[in-house]
C-alpha cells in the first residue's frame, strides 16, 4: 500500500518569502527628498539579492533600513512642502495688505 503524497514543508523558504523590499515607497521618496531617496533605493535594490543567496538576516536587515529611509524622506519632503505652502500663503497675505 502506498501512502498518500505530502508536500515538502516550506520551513526553509518561509522567512524568504515573507521580506518585502520596498521599491516602490524608495522610488517615490526621491522626489520627496533624492538624497536620503537614493540611499532607500539602493538598500530595496540589495533585498532580493540577499534573499536569493541565502542571506535573509541581510535581506531583512537592509528591508528595515529602505523602509527607515523611505519614510523619513517622504516625511522632509511633506514637511517642507507644508512650510513652503504656508510661507506662500502668508506672503501672497502680506503683499495684499501692504499694497
Amino acid at each position: 500500500m502506498s501512502e498518500p503524497w505530502t508536500p515538502p514543508s516550506s520551513s526553509s523558504a518561509g522567512g524568504s518569502a515573507n521580506v518585502p523590499n520596498y521599491l516602490v515607497p524608495a522610488i517615490i521618496s526621491i522626489f520627496c527628498c533624492w538624497p536620503l531617496g537614493i540611499v532607500a533605493v539602493i538598500f530595496a535594490a540589495q533585498v532580493n539579492g540577499k534573499v536569493a543567496s541565502g542571506d535573509i538576516a541581510g535581506a531583512e536587515d537592509a528591508s528595515k533600513k529602505a523602509k527607515l529611509f523611505s519614510y523619513i524622506s517622504i516625511g522632509i519632503g511633506l514637511v517642507v512642502g507644508v512650510i513652503y505652502l504656508l510661507l506662500t500663503i502668508l506672503g501672497i497675505g502680506l503683499g495684499a495688505m501692504q499694497g
